[in-house]
């Protein structure tokens, strides 16, 4: 960071020294700490009896079995609890003088943001799927279950939900807003993106090596585009498409092709 940089943000009131601290408490109370209780998983599955192919991580699942209202209610909730994070990126941005402008996360370009977003969702989504097959057929990834909701009316609708919740989320805090700080403390392009693409790949270690190994790959990708473009809507876009294919293309697929586990 020069020195007029250094300047401007210390009259914004965040200084090199408070970025670090501002970081670790933003992922400490969101994708950090899934980070966290995902390393844990992933040892429960590792000296489980059954291999990891004989497991299952199931995505979206029922939260309140037979009792469809409350499943309803608690996915609501769920989601409106685990999207809060961004609420606090959007205050923290304000507090030092920004928005989530600076990061890209508004409408501005919606036509330019939806086709990008559409295009990477295309090359991420079906690469991803080809490395999930291999990494699962190799056993060292669960079985990943992206659906497993009884059939209400409101399953398709929650699904879509569920997907714009991750794309929010993980591209504003993950790519957007890590990498906005970690550039204002002078860190490299290069060892931002690895930093945030390791965290991307960290709270995926429910899924088993492959989902770790896959999400640093997407995340490395990601990173790269959005100190690119300066802007986290393409990823949000391009995360959601990916995620609604999966959940809503599983119910679909699921007991109807060979190749699907």
């Amino acid at each position: 960071m020069d020195d007029a940089t250094a300047d401007a943000t210390a009259l914004r009131g965040l200084t090199p020294r408070l970025i670090g601290p501002e970081i670790f408490a933003v992922f400490a109370v969101s994708l950090g700490a899934s980070a966290l209780l995902s390393l844990i998983r992933l040892v429960g599955a590792l000296t489980a009896p059954k291999d990891l192919g004989d497991q299952h991580a199931v995505l979206v699942g029922s939260l309140a079995p037979g009792r469809p209202w409350l499943d309803l209610t608690l996915h609501l909730a769920g989601i409106a609890v685990n999207v809060a994070p961004v609420g606090l990126v959007a205050y923290l941005l304000a507090r030092s003088g920004e928005s989530m402008r600076t990061i890209g996360a508004d409408w501005r370009e919606p036509g330019r943001d939806t086709l990008r977003g559409a295009v990477l969702a295309a090359a991420i989504g079906g690469t991803g799927l080809v490395f999930y097959l291999f990494a699962f057929r190799s056993g060292i990834n669960l079985n990943v279950v992206p659906d497993s909701l009884p059939d209400y009316w409101w399953r398709i609708p929650v699904l879509v939900a569920e997907a714009a919740q991750n794309g929010v989320l993980e591209e504003v805090l993950v790519a957007g807003y890590l990498l906005h700080r970690l550039g204002q403390l002078g860190w490299s392009p290069w060892r931002a993106v690895g930093a945030s693409a390791v965290l991307r790949g960290s709270y995926h270690l429910y899924q088993g090596f492959g989902g770790f190994v896959g999400n640093i790959a997407m995340g490395v990708v990601f990173g790269r585009l959005y100190q690119r473009w300066g802007r986290t809507m393409p990823l949000i876009t391009a995360h959601t498409l990916i995620d609604v294919v999966a959940f809503v293309g599983y119910g679909l697929l699921r007991g109807r092709v060979s190749w699907l586990p």
